[in-house]
């Protein structure tokens, strides 16, 4: 099939999308209803699909429509950003980065190194979905985002996984609490504490589920929260304990919470970049992604 659209077509069809109305898309373009309306339906034509559903009142994608739609705001991005790559305002380079990341590595760690390229990159925006990780791995294979940042590999042959580093899990409590004089503690030294866990459907907690299992100790799970973060909360206000990887963790001193080193057994999960074997990143995704690399580096061997 020969792809036969013009970029304003597509233009068009997001226009409307993030608008609500042919109306006011046709202002935003310059263009007018008559002319809007025949670029959708060139473009619907081409795809051999309805994009947009027509009421009285509003006008929403199609179901084809919604899986078009952030495939085509990175293809957009992408272009924009090669195009000013390539001129001489290569300072003022404009562009979107979008990228799947495990909350766990979104909550401390990937901030960081957002500063970093933003002081780099002023003019790219960054756009996180903080998604599960078997969700983060659907999100790249389809091309809703670059590349993701997730803590598993994947059996789906179109994707790579390039592992980064080790990230253990600690224990993270009150500064008040007795464990947190300790400079290291075993997980024997956790099971009469009562412990505020993730689901059981988590991956954090299989993890930790499956490496316990042989070793003996039972853990006394009495609080069961959906999202780490949610468990520092109640860390802060002195609940319970938690154990979290160390990457959703407070990285400073911390007010309220202190983290110490769990062994007997050691307890790790691998963190690393999932990507599209043969995709092929936009400027700006590229050197995000080499940032991030050497920052993770560098916080591996600091920690």
């Amino acid at each position: 099939m020969r792809i036969n659209f013009e970029l304003l077509d597509l233009r068009a069809f997001l226009a409307v999308l993030e608008s609500g109305s042919f109306h006011k898309a046709a202002e935003q373009l310059n263009l007018s209803q008559p002319a809007l309306s025949r670029r959708i339906k060139q473009l619907e034509t081409t795809l051999g699909a309805p994009l947009l559903e027509r009421t009285t009142r509003r006008v929403s994608a199609t179901t084809v429509g919604r899986e078009l739609q952030p495939l085509l705001v990175r293809l957009l991005d992408e272009l924009e950003a090669s195009v000013l790559s390539m001129s001489a305002t290569g300072k003022l380079q404009h562009g979107q980065v979008t990228i799947a990341c495990v909350p766990t590595a979104a909550f401390y760690f990937l901030p960081l190194v957002i500063r970093q390229f933003h002081a780099l990159h002023p003019n790219i925006r960054i756009r996180i979905l903080d998604l599960s990780a078997s969700e983060g791995l659907k999100s790249v294979a389809h091309g809703e985002s670059e590349f993701g940042i997730s803590m598993l590999g994947s059996a789906d042959p179109e994707l790579t996984f390039t592992p980064l580093m080790d990230d253990p899990f600690v224990l993270a409590c009150h500064r008040a609490h007795p464990l947190a004089a300790r400079t290291a503690v075993e997980w024997s030294d956790l099971a009469n504490e009562l412990l505020i866990g993730v689901s059981r459907h988590s991956g954090n907690r299989t993890i930790l589920d499956n490496a316990l299992a042989n070793s003996g100790v039972r853990l006394n799970w009495f609080y069961e929260v959906n999202h780490l973060s949610t468990s520092l909360g109640l860390v802060e206000t002195g609940v319970g304990i938690s154990v979290l990887p160390r990457l959703a963790t407070p990285q400073d001193d911390h007010p309220k919470i202190v983290t110490r080193p769990i062994t007997g057994p050691v307890v790790s999960r691998t963190i690393g970049i999932v990507e599209r074997r043969n995709g092929r990143l936009s400027p700006a995704a590229s050197r995000f992604r080499a940032l991030l690399s050497e920052s993770w580096t560098q916080q591996s061997h600091s920690g």
